[in-house]
């Protein structure tokens, strides 16, 4: 399946390096492999940092000849990765392209060294989306979308066993070797609790206060590990938007998972999956078109509350509210939309009925079809 990064990876690697992020088994090999002609995980010009072989090369300073690609796997694992990759990049960016990939966040992990600013472009690869699968989607591609989530394993085998096995294999790998590899945290299985508790927390503001008593740590640490998940593509959160003329909550963000389908509650799970896709979008049109793109939420003193808000370049674009069936308009939409200058809110539903209210800014509008518009 090729993805929706592919031809902007390709342009971006004739100016610079790539860099290329996103969660553990998203697909960031298949599509870094997908470059290279006939490209396979034996590969000469596909160095993995696993694999001894390739770290043994790397670490002589060598790469392979005659390829115009090189491809670097989870090369952050090492301490001195940016200077091992400066040094590549600085003696044969005139014949060569380098394309650096890694299952966390390969800016926040620099481990110190000579900087790369100026020298990469960065990408962060989403797992699939309804929009990406398929132009004109259907509600059959919804639910399994809902059931099985975006990761290409699971979703392709659309299989509930494997699926399960699957999760408990890939948390493994994130808290065993990822963590391990990147953070000095000696409380593993208290890590491993916190991932397996998280998804309850979907939609909700995080309280760290509660995570601290569940984990019996103090307030700092539990804050500090929420952190390293997120540095660790497991979850992420949003911040509340401060709204001129309006007393704004501004105290715990919200929480959400890379992996909607670990939510168990149906409402929960929808919910993610549109956070997901907002997130897409504001890094698609951040990474690519050089926006500063944001997404929060909206919630006032009286805990009137609207889902979501995307921001570009400081101001807002859009309000979005989830409801699992096309419902009436939400009396938050309507309380909002006269008291902000918020231009356009969606009401995105599990329904099929589709219509605007002009004087509220507001479209009702089925998911699918929102999917088509978000366009990612």
């Amino acid at each position: 399946m090729k993805r929706y990064l592919n031809q902007a990876i390709l342009d971006d690697l004739k100016e610079k390096m790539v860099f290329l992020g996103g969660p553990r088994q998203v697909g960031k090999t298949t599509l870094s492999l997908s470059l290279l002609k006939n490209g396979t995980e034996q590969h000469p010009a596909y160095l993995n940092w696993d694999d001894a072989a390739s770290r043994t090369l790397l670490l002589q300073g060598a790469l392979p000849g005659d390829e115009p690609l090189i491809i670097l796997d989870e090369i952050h694992k090492y301490k001195g990765w940016r200077n091992l990759v400066k040094g590549f990049y600085d003696l044969n960016k005139s014949t060569r392209q380098f394309l650096v990939t890694g299952s966390a966040k390969l800016d926040h992990y620099r481990r110190g060294g000579d900087s790369l600013q100026g020298r990469y472009h960065y990408h962060r690869l989403h797992p699939l989306s309804l929009f990406e699968m398929n132009s004109t989607p259907t509600q059959n591609e919804l639910e399994h979308l809902l059931q099985f989530g975006g990761f290409p394993e699971p979703f392709l085998k659309g299989n509930t066993r494997h699926w399960k096995r699957w999760q408990r294999e890939r948390q493994t790998r994130v808290i065993q070797e990822d963590l391990i590899h990147l953070e000095q945290v000696k409380e593993v299985s208290q890590m491993d609790l916190l991932a397996g508790i998280l998804p309850d927390r979907v939609g909700s503001p995080l309280s760290i206060n509660n995570l601290r008593g569940d984990l019996s740590v103090a307030f700092e640490t539990a804050e500090r590990w929420v952190c390293i998940l997120e540095n660790l593509y497991v979850c992420f959160r949003i911040e509340p938007f401060g709204l001129p003329r309006l007393r704004a909550a501004k105290k715990e963000k919200k929480l959400y998972m890379w992996d909607w389908s670990l939510c168990k509650e149906p409402s929960a799970r929808f919910e993610n999956l549109v956070a997901s896709n907002l997130l897409k979008y504001c890094h698609r049109h951040e990474d690519q078109e050089g926006d500063s793109m944001e997404l929060k939420f909206i919630r006032d003193s009286q805990k009137r509350e609207i889902d979501f808000v995307v921001l570009r370049n400081g101001n807002p674009e859009f309000a979005v509210e989830c409801k699992s069936g096309d419902r009436n308009l939400s009396r938050r939409i309507s309380y909002f939309s006269e008291r902000t200058n918020i231009p356009s809110f969606y009401q995105v539903h599990m329904g099929i009925k589709d219509y605007e209210i002009k004087e509220k800014r507001t479209r009702v509008i089925p998911f699918p079809a929102f999917a088509k518009f978000l366009a990612v």
